[in-house]
C-alpha cells in the first residue's frame, strides 16, 4: 500500500494505516520537533501530543497526499505553543539538572556541532526553522515554502538573513579570538608567551 492510500485510510478512521503512516515519518517529525525544543523529553512529548491532534483532526486533512507537510504543520504550531508556555515558566535548578546527554561533547566534531546549534538558536525564530529544514531535513525551498504557507522568495529572504547573521557572528567570534592570541613572529612581533 502506498503512502497515499495510507492517508487516505487514516483519514476515514483506520487505525492500522493511521500507525503505519505515522511511522513513516517519525524520525523527520522528531528531528523537527528536536530542533525547537532543544532537548529529547520535551521533543518526544510534542510529537506525541502532535500525533493525538492529527488523530483529531484527521478527518480536515483535505489533500491526502500532502499528508506530511499537514502533520509537519501541525507539529510546529505545538512547538511553538510549548515553547511560549516555557517563556512564561520560572526556571528551576532542577530543569537544568537534564541537560541531555545527546549534546555532550565527545569528539572536535561535536564540539563544532554544538557551536552551530547555538548560533541556530539565537536566530529568530522563522529563520531557525527555514534553516533546519533545509539543512538538517534536506527540505527544498519549495517544499518549506508550502509548509510554512509563505512564498519562495519570503523562504529564500529568510534563509539568506539567518545565514548572514550566523556567518557574522562567526567572524565576530573569530575576530576576538585573533584579539586574544599572543602575538607572533609571523605578525611581525616579538613573540611574548
Amino acid at each position: 500500500m502506498d503512502l497515499v492510500e495510507l492517508a487516505v485510510k487514516a483519514k476515514q478512521g483506520d487505525e492500522e494505516a493511521f500507525v503505519e503512516r505515522m511511522s513513516v515519518d517519525k524520525h523527520k517529525l522528531y528531528g523537527i520537533a528536536y530542533s525547537y525544543m532543544l532537548n529529547q523529553q520535551d521533543a518526544l512529548d510534542a510529537v506525541q501530543e502532535t500525533v493525538s491532534k492529527v488523530w483529531a483532526k484527521r478527518k480536515s486533512l483535505k489533500q491526502p497526499e500532502y499528508f506530511t507537510t499537514w502533520v509537519i504543520r501541525i507539529l510546529i504550531r505545538v512547538c511553538m505553543d510549548e515553547q511560549k508556555k516555557k517563556r512564561r515558566e520560572v526556571p528551576t535548578a532542577a530543569s537544568y539538572m537534564g541537560y541531555d546527554a545527546v549534546l555532550a561533547p565527545q569528539s572536535v566534531d561535536s564540539d563544532h556541532k554544538l557551536d552551530m546549534e547555538k548560533r541556530i538558536r539565537k536566530l529568530q525564530p522563522k529563520y531557525r526553522m527555514v534553516i533546519v529544514l533545509k539543512y538538517y531535513r534536506d527540505l527544498t525551498i519549495p517544499d518549506i515554502a508550502e509548509l510554512m504557507d509563505k512564498p519562495e522568495g519570503t523562504i529564500r529572504t529568510w534563509l539568506h538573513k539567518g545565514l548572514k547573521q550566523m556567518r557574522t557572528e562567526m567572524l565576530d567570534e573569530e575576530d576576538q579570538e585573533e584579539k586574544e592570541r599572543p602575538w607572533t613572529e609571523d605578525r611581525k612581533v616579538r613573540k611574548y608567551v
